[in-house]
């Protein structure tokens, strides 16, 4: 990963949002509900007072407008800061 997040800050790769709905029916990308899940790509070193606990790999919950939209590579990544994360799954 050629992106290295800064001090508490941790880049996720939000996982696809929901294709068809409950019952079968298949949504329209405007229907779509914003992800709340991810993974862990990268993590900054923390910082003094708030110590990284999240790591590469982990799966997370995080609050559905928390951190920055980015684009790399084609890709589409969410930067935020560790307390921005909810739970670890």
């Amino acid at each position: 990963m050629n992106i290295k997040p800064l001090a508490d800050r941790v880049l996720i790769k939000p996982n696809a949002a929901e294709e068809k709905s409950a019952g079968g029916i298949i949504l329209p990308d405007s229907a779509k509900e914003k992800p709340l899940r991810g993974t862990v790509m990268a993590t900054g070193k923390g910082t003094k007072d708030e110590e990284m606990v999240v790591k590469e790999g982990d799966s997370v919950l995080y609050g559905k407008y928390a951190g920055t939209e980015i684009e790399f590579e084609g890709e589409k990544y969410l930067i935020m800061r560790q307390s921005d994360i909810l739970a670890i799954i």
